[in-house]
């Protein structure tokens, strides 16, 4: 009888130890597409994937490019137009080296030459999240279609031989933990360089120029290298880190274009401690003790203004009819536009943003003094300015502009009507589509008379 018992309770004793593994396996599993989901967020990947009023990275999301319209795809667990029939390992290789389940390349408007970077455990967890925490989308989005030779996705293969560094993050074991997390997340995860880093003619990230600033046809993204921060005293680690987290820093820094879409959708909502290991690495400890005085400073105007914005703050500036009649074009413009929010010497008005000492006053362009009068700056939560791309032309902003970058900000720096008509319309054509077609005709011209020459030598 004892002998008969055995087998049932074995079977018994491993149905207990099964059922108790699975609730343990099941909170394993959430965790880890809590995981995913973070670095998701972290990553950026819903400012590509999800478009207005579609579903959570359902793609269709139009990407201006050189090379023209990309349309991201879908990325969600769907099996007939998603991700959903991707292996780990597929999907490890189109977030790390830019190939489709299928075996076609992506384009590097997918920052995969940043995402090459992550580590095996974090592609890991973003699986999980994307195929066990999205919701399923059956929906393909626009198909993209680029003129020739960018319509040959093969040609990929041969821009990655050239230009896809593919070594995972290495951590610096002479820095600190919190140093080489923030190394970690701007070469990789938040891949900051797909903005801040100038390209070749072939748009590929210039490596020995890394951070350094560059224009994005429109906006200009300036340069974080630490060496340019460290120049600039009114930045520290914690205005570095209040910026990413709101879009404003102490020291009159604000947010705009692509750059506050990435604030209000990604830096916001990644934690404290990754946004101070962000702001470590920009700028090193060991070379911001010179600006603790400049951030007690700083620390000091704030309390001032935000004093001062509890009380109406009188118009400064002389705004009688004889002084208007006396004003240069630029400076009229200002005060019938922009003087109500920050007063007639760019001082701020009742808590509203001042001009004098911002930092976009600093940049080698006026680019994005005219884009933010052009567009106007709108993050998704807090204070807003209107756009004047409706009701000013392009002479007009470029007299604001000009007034603002020289009377405000003291700037040498200036712009033209016909560079704001540039920008107004999303920037400077590429020469990279007439380059390529031509290099192309080049290539196809040396074949030829390759080609005639062995003719030749054959029937001789």
């Amino acid at each position: 009888m004892v002998n008969r018992l055995k087998p049932l309770l074995t079977c018994t004793t491993l149905a207990l130890m099964l059922a108790a593994a699975l609730p343990a396996q099941a909170d394993d599993q959430a965790a880890q597409i809590k995981r995913g989901e973070y670095l998701a967020i972290a990553g950026d990947c819903g400012a590509c994937h999800s478009d207005e009023g579609k579903a959570a990275f359902s793609g269709g999301h139009a990407i201006t490019s050189p090379i023209g319209t990309i349309y991201s795809t879908n990325i969600t667990p769907s099996k007939v137009a998603g991700i959903g029939n991707y292996s780990e390992a597929q999907f490890a290789a189109a977030l790390r080296e830019g190939k489709r389940g299928d075996g076609a390349q992506l384009y590097p408007a997918m920052p995969y030459t940043a995402y090459a970077k992550l580590s095996d455990a974090d592609v890991a967890d973003l699986y999980a999240y994307f195929m066990h925490g999205v919701k399923a989308v059956d929906t393909r989005p626009q198909a993209t279609e680029l003129p020739f030779p960018f319509n040959l996705r093969f040609s990929m293969a041969a821009w990655n031989l050239l230009f896809l560094d593919n070594q995972p993050f290495t951590p610096d074991t002479n820095k600190s933990a919190e140093w080489n997390r923030g190394a970690y997340l701007v070469e990789g995860l938040t891949h900051c360089s797909t903005c801040h880093t100038p390209r070749n003619f072939l748009m590929a990230e210039q490596a020995d120029k890394n951070l350094q600033g560059a224009s994005l046809g429109t906006w200009f993204a300036p340069d974080i290298t630490a060496a340019t921060l460290q120049q600039n005293q009114r930045w520290t680690q914690q205005s570095l880190a209040e910026y990413l987290a709101t879009g404003h820093a102490d020291n009159g820094a604000t947010a705009g274009g692509p750059m506050l879409e990435a604030i209000d959708k990604s830096f916001s909502r990644m934690t404290e401690e990754d946004r101070a290991a962000i702001a470590s690495y920009l700028l090193p400890e060991a070379q911001v003790a010179s600006a603790s005085a400049s951030a007690s400073a700083s620390a000091s105007a704030s309390a001032s203004a935000s004093a001062s914005a509890n009380k109406l703050t009188p118009v400064s500036g002389d705004d009688t009819p004889a002084a208007f009649n006396g004003m240069s074009s630029g400076e009229k413009l200002y005060n019938s536009n922009c003087a109500a929010c920050h007063n007639l010497q760019g001082s701020g008005l009742n808590g509203l943003p001042p001009l004098k000492g911002h930092p976009v006053l600093e940049k080698p362009t006026a680019d994005n003094v005219a884009m933010a009068i052009l567009q106007g700056v709108w993050p998704e939560k807090g204070q807003g300015m209107i756009g004047f791309a409706g009701s000013l032309d392009d002479s007009q902003i470029a007299d604001i502009t000009n007034y603002v970058m020289k009377d405000i900000g003291h700037s040498q720096v200036q712009i033209t009507a016909d560079r704001v008509k540039t920008l107004r319309n999303g920037g400077a054509a590429s020469p990279l589509l007439l380059l390529a077609r031509g290099g192309m005709a080049a290539g196809a011209v040396v074949v030829l008379i390759a080609l005639f020459w062995w003719w030749r030598r054959r029937r001789h």
